[in-house]
């Protein structure tokens, strides 16, 4: 993307933790340019300033107006529901708006649904839009595949009590990867829960255990225990400021993209 051009955004959400932590990013960001503020139909923000929580105006309404919000977006930050998600991306279709997607907890019609819509417009599909998180993620793809023998694999993740999906999409994509880099099967070797009497554990199982309480941000800890020595590999979230920063690079990074499905791999350029 050319350093002298204003990304135009719209954030779903707007009301919520995340869309206020990224309205304010994108206000913020001499590059970027609040196009767009969307909410539910019944949210009582609707027809007020999306940065009146800021304590200054930003120009922008709150609306539940898609089609008509998403008639002058570049690219459309998500951070929503599913289902939210989903009838967004037709109206990104219809106005051709790239999008970035940070929802998490989608079913396999979902993620057909977005590879649909990828084809047509670029899109960015991370769990976890974090810098950190994704070179915590190069570092297990790297730990997958020295340690794949003699160490059992565990992932332990931490959130706050508001969190409706379990286990966390990034503690999903951190399995994945060092599933792969093990050369192991996730689908097969995933245990997602223990009870009872459950036998020895297997060597290939990758297990989870999750943690809802307070107001931790996020907290992922992928554990190789060994005979005799253990590794383990944390990332701890402190801020949903570090979601936000990462979006807007990722959608800075869409601009020069006319099509696909990316992550943040992409973005950041951790593939090379």
């Amino acid at each position: 993307m050319n350093k002298n051009t204003t990304t135009r955004i719209a954030i779903s959400g707007a009301t919520g933790r995340m869309g206020r932590m990224l309205i304010e990013a994108v206000l913020s960001d001499p590059h970027t340019r609040l196009s767009a503020a969307l909410d539910i139909a019944s949210s009582p923000a609707i027809g007020r300033d999306a940065a009146e929580f800021m304590g200054q105006p930003s120009g922008i309404k709150i609306t539940h107006d898609a089609q008509q919000a998403l008639n002058q977006t570049d690219v459309l930050i998500d951070f929503t529901r599913p289902e939210g998600t989903l009838e967004l991306l037709k109206a990104c279709t219809a106005h051709g708006v790239r999008a970035v997607i940070g929802t998490t907890g989608f079913d396999a019609q979902g993620l057909e649904a977005i590879r649909g819509f990828s084809q047509q417009q670029a899109a960015v599909f991370a769990p976890n839009m974090s810098v950190g998180v994704n070179i915590t993620l190069k570092l297990l793809e790297i730990a997958g595949q020295y340690l794949s023998e003699g160490f059992d694999i565990e992932v332990i993740e931490a959130h706050h009590r508001h969190k409706v999906d379990a286990p966390s999409g990034t503690a999903l994509k951190m399995g994945e990867v060092v599933a792969k880099a093990a050369g192991r099967n996730f689908k097969q070797d995933a245990r997602f829960a223990r009870e009872g009497h459950t036998g020895e554990r297997t060597a290939q199982e990758i297990g989870f255990s999750v943690i809802r309480g307070g107001d931790i941000v996020g907290d992922h800890t992928v554990l190789f225990a060994g005979t005799g020595e253990r590794i383990e590999i944390t990332h701890k979230s402190s801020s949903r400021a570090t979601y936000a920063q990462g979006a807007l690079r990722a959608a800075k990074f869409l601009m020069g993209q006319p099509s696909g499905l990316f992550d943040m791999q992409d973005v950041l350029g951790l593939r090379r």
